[in-house]
């Protein structure tokens, strides 16, 4: 994934906040296994991003704003 990438972090990294093995995490990296909707909301917080954005329907890098 290129965000993780251009952090430089490790998919044992993200699989860790995931909390879930780095073997699936890399198969969802490689489109094997689709991502759950859950996984996808806790990439875009921790991306500070948007799930659009994840799954390339925007390439607008900011999330939304959050309502109160």
């Amino acid at each position: 994934m290129d965000l993780r990438e251009s952090l430089d972090l490790t998919q044992k990294y993200i699989s860790g906040m995931l909390m879930c093995d780095q073997s699936l995490y890399s198969k969802y990296e490689r489109g094997e296994r689709d991502v759950p909707l859950h996984i996808m909301v806790k990439l875009a917080k921790f991306y500070d991003t948007s799930v659009d954005y994840i799954v390339e329907l925007t390439d607008v890098k900011k999330p939304y704003p959050r309502r109160k």
